[in-house]
């Protein structure tokens, strides 16, 4: 037992022995049990190898012992006088990390082991923009588990530069649209919007030198916290090389640089080879540029080193400065050439009206006509027996008539999806389509070669015929589901998914109430009395009435997306 607290104690003694605490960047103090921060002075230094400072000056910042103490962790900031927030960023050689704060990497320096440490050095480079000022070097010394020192400044760093000030903003200029295609290429919602005119445009450009080594990029546009533009392999979310526009904790608009991984949050990157940075936000209007030598990074897709789709997205910021899920987002239809500044690349929809034609089409075979030929196959042999056509029933001809066109309909969105992206998209949702669709072709060949219905091995047909309908129902359902999930991306309500759920839910009971008739009328009985008009018929009747708001409701949204 003395051996297993022991271990324990060890445990969390070294819990932060790794040095990866940036969830202690707002206060800097180290959770170790019940131990408070010395109130002594600290042994230990902050020096800096310069005493003034201007926008994008490096400085060389070293954490020391002066008598002989050594530490063994340790967490480092920069800070304007009187202000909790970090700034700028840090570069380190060896015994330290970096860190990210409140969503922005670089911010921090802290240790990697609890080896003892005598020194340590970094270097720190001032922000570009932003309300600059005096700053100082804040840091955290812990020599032991329950001794460490927190808040221990360096003298002060004097801000002397004379771009930007709290008092004096670097502030763009607005950028015109008339410069489209004859210097930028440019990408606008609504399309050929003027920034410069219109205080509702979403705007982005981007100037390049010949060899593409250097970018002037530019974005304007309304929002909340951030306004972020990307460059992107496709339309989609994923593996694209952004640039964020957004409000710091205090307020301050900064520029990041990140790689979008999706859904998540993206993942920041170094604001290295990025100058010339100038914000300004108007009216809500958040308006940056600046320009970046940074190469172009969207993983591995990438077909050209010239040609992306063009992103712009904008969203709010929580309190700490980290960016939320986007609210609006608007994604160039074709790739731009950015050697090319005679191309204007102007806004296109959400979903091409070619996507929407295949939801529609998908909805209105499984929702409504599939629906339908199966209840008609399942419960309605007995209406109107013996009355057809051509040999047939009536229930039968209009099964095939239900079914063969759920099949042309499935068969068109199939095609047409294909035809748009020209290429496998991954996920869920693919899959399911091409299980439906293979299950669609094989359905009605199984069926030509059928036996006699008195024929001794006709059931091996009814079960196989009944299985592959229910996995065909069950499969579309499932990809309509993720169907509108991919056009509710980034909708929060989902309002459509809610819909579907209910149109499901209505199915289901129609289904069982259907079900129990068929049992009752084996005992030559029924559950509810219609006169001449059988129950199954006002059940079905139900059913197309039910189904038909459903239907519409999702019809509407698709094309409102």
């Amino acid at each position: 037992m003395f051996l297993y607290v022991l271990l324990c104690c060890v445990g969390v003694v070294h819990c932060y022995g790794n040095g990866l605490v940036s969830a202690a960047c707002d206060s800097m103090t180290p959770v170790h049990g019940g131990n408070s921060a010395q109130s002594t002075n600290a042994p230990f230094s902050i020096t800096t190898d310069k005493t003034t400072f201007k926008e994008g000056d490096q400085i060389t910042v070293f954490l020391s012992s002066q008598s002989g103490d050594k530490f063994e962790g340790f967490m480092l900031q920069a800070r304007r006088v009187g202000s909790s927030t970090p700034i700028g960023t840090f570069t380190v050689t060896s015994n330290a990390q970096l860190l990210s704060c409140n969503g922005v990497a670089n911010r921090a320096v802290s240790h990697t082991s609890d080896d003892k440490k005598s020194s340590i050095q970094a270097k720190w480079t001032a922000p570009t923009s932003g309300q600059l000022g005096d700053i100082e070097f804040r840091a955290t010394f812990a020599k032991g588990f329950s001794t460490f020192w927190v808040g221990v400044k360096s003298s002060t760093v004097a801000y002397n530069g004379t771009g930007t000030s709290s008092t004096t903003p670097n502030t763009p200029t607005v950028s015109s649209n008339p410069d489209c295609g004859k210097t930028k290429v440019c990408f606008t919602q609504p399309s050929n919007c003027d920034p410069a005119a219109n205080t509702g445009c979403y705007f982005m450009a981007v100037q390049t030198t010949s060899t593409q080594s250097e970018m002037r990029i530019e974005m304007f546009g309304q929002a909340s916290g951030y306004l972020a533009i990307g460059f992107s392999d496709d339309r989609e979310m994923g593996n694209d090389d952004i640039y964020i526009c957004g409000k710091d904790s205090s307020g301050n608009l900064q520029v990041q640089h990140a790689f979008s991984t999706g859904k998540t949050a993206p993942t920041f990157l170094s604001l290295v080879n990025v100058t010339d940075i100038k914000t300004a936000l108007t009216n809500g209007n958040i308006n940056c540029s600046f320009t970046s030598r940074n190469a172009i990074s969207t993983g591995s897709r990438a077909t050209s080193a010239s040609e992306y789709h063009l992103m712009i997205a904008a969203g709010p910021s929580a309190s700490q400065g980290n960016i939320q899920i986007h609210t609006s987002r608007y994604v160039s239809s074709t790739k731009a050439n950015l050697q090319v500044p005679s191309q204007v690349i102007t806004g296109a929809e959400e979903f091409p009206a070619i996507l929407k034609a295949h939801g529609c089409l998908m909805l209105i075979s499984w929702m409504t006509t599939g629906s339908i030929g199966m209840l008609i196959a399942r419960y309605l042999k007995g209406v109107a027996k013996d009355h057809g056509c051509c040999g047939k029933d009536f229930w039968f001809m209009a099964h095939v008539f239900l079914m063969v066109l759920s099949v042309i309909a499935t068969a068109i969105a199939f095609i047409l999806v294909f035809a748009y992206e020209k290429d496998w998209s991954g996920g869920a949702h693919p899959v399911l389509g091409c299980l439906v669709m293979i299950l669609s072709l094989i359905q009605p060949i199984v069926a030509a070669f059928r036996c006699e219905p008195q024929h001794e091995q006709r059931f091996v047909f009814s079960w196989a015929h009944s299985f592959i309908a229910l996995a065909i129902k069950g499969l579309a359902v499932a990809a309509i589901f993720t169907g509108l999930a991919l056009f509710e991306e980034y909708v929060e309500d989902g309002w459509m998914l809610k819909v579907m759920g209910g149109f499901v839910t209505w199915e289901a009971l129609m289904y069982i109430l259907q079900d129990l008739n068929f049992r009752a009328k084996k005992k030559d009985s029924e559950i509810c009395n219609f006169g001449s008009t059988k129950p199954e018929t006002i059940l079905l009747i139900l059913f197309i009435l039910g189904n038909l708001p459903f239907l519409i409701a999702l019809l509407v949204g698709i094309g409102r997306t």
